[in-house]
């Protein structure tokens, strides 16, 4: 359907049949990559990652102990690159990857930087013991794909959503999963900040769960936005979350009654009467502003608080699908490629390159500032 920006699943089997079928195979992380021309095409000067996918990525997410990054792509692959920063020197190795069957959408680090989870097309996802060098086993299973995961770690358990319309539970020793939750609708995305857990299904469903009660929905409240949900972000306190969709426009919802008067949406990666969808939100996990990225090629940074842009970034020359902080605020990891909004018809091998970024936020464009015509110091 136009509303989607997944690919169609024969169209993945066909590409990955016709790679199949290429007379040349280049290693998945050739040394000749570091060899190519040192002119900087981003726009916004950002680092190039080094050997990223060859198709689209789906997934960007930094270790919460370290400066390693993985991404899912739809060449079926899981990859992680080690990130080692030098004032404004950064330089990126590649790691490890592991193979899923068909292409991943998702994935999720453990709490302690051990092991990375990962899901999609193929219906399971994989436990990836990344540290200790072990094989990836599978640890979960849905009847249809998987489109987002979370490892709650004051649970002890992985979460997994899926177009079955199901969020299950797993503790990932045990085959079967621990609680399997109904949902209206295929889950669209899913974002946990313990014992807040937000799930966007089909339909502009947005369901509340509180995690320590996680077997009864807490609230069911529809997008304060009127088109297709894309992503969510749990408040870094617990007390709301974000919400992005397809027409250029986020909300921001509290859950207390007493603090609806703090909702707000606002219009965001639009150009004129171009609207475009936002793929992204992330909270900066220091200053508690965040990010959001779209399908117009740039990323911005804002302040729910004050209500103000802090940072525009410049357009890319393909969509931005996926973004990701590490742990301390001082990367911001972006993924530019097609992200198949305007179908097959419009995707172009020739040109869909796929570049993964890492851009340096500076204090300025991410901490927060009193309103403006604010009184007192915030």
């Amino acid at each position: 359907p136009a509303h989607t920006h997944t690919k169609p699943f024969f169209l993945c089997s066909l590409q990955f049949f016709l790679l199949l079928l290429s007379p040349t195979k280049i290693s998945l992380f050739s040394p000749m990559s570091n060899f190519l021309s040192n002119t900087n095409p981003n726009p916004n000067k950002s680092i190039e990652v080094n050997q990223p996918p060859t198709d689209s990525v789906s997934s960007l997410n930094f270790s919460p102990k370290s400066n390693l990054l993985v991404a899912t792509s739809w060449d079926n692959q899981v990859r992680c690159w080690e990130v080692a920063r030098d004032g404004a020197n950064v330089a990126t190795m590649p790691k490890a990857s592991i193979a899923h069957d068909h292409p991943v959408l998702c994935s999720a680090w453990k709490d302690d930087g051990t092991t990375v989870f990962s899901g999609g097309c193929d219906k399971q996802v994989k436990m990836w013991p990344l540290m200790s060098g072990g094989q990836p086993i599978t640890v979960a299973m849905h009847d249809a794909p998987i489109k987002d995961i979370a490892w709650i770690p004051e649970m002890n358990l992985l979460a997994t959503g899926s177009w079955d319309k199901t969020i299950r539970y797993w503790d990932t020793r045990q085959s079967n999963p621990v609680h399997t939750q109904q949902l209206p609708e295929r889950c669209y995305a899913m974002t946990v900040k313990h014992p807040l857990m937000v799930v966007a299904t089909a339909d502009r469903n947005l369901i509340v769960y509180n995690l320590q009660n996680p077997q009864v929905e807490f609230k069911r409240i529809v997008s304060p936005l009127k088109y297709q949900t894309r992503c969510l972000a749990a408040f870094p306190d617990q007390q709301g979350f974000l919400v992005g969709s397809i027409e250029g426009r986020v909300g921001v919802h509290h859950l207390d009654d007493s603090q609806q008067a703090k909702n707000f949406t606002f219009k965001c990666h639009r150009e004129g009467n171009e609207i475009y969808s936002v793929n992204s939100l992330s909270f900066h996990p220091v200053h508690h502003t965040f990010a959001t990225a779209g399908s117009d090629g740039a990323f911005n940074f804002w302040d729910k608080d004050s209500k103000q842009r802090l940072k525009a970034m410049l357009r890319c020359s393909q969509p931005v699908p996926c973004s990701s902080f590490n742990n301390d605020g001082s990367l911001y990891a972006y993924a530019v490629c097609y992200d198949w909004s305007k179908g097959a018809e419009n995707h172009n091998p020739a040109t869909a390159k796929t570049n993964i970024f890492l851009h340096l936020p500076q204090e300025s464009e991410v901490k927060g500032k009193p309103r403006i015509g604010a009184t007192g110091r915030r």
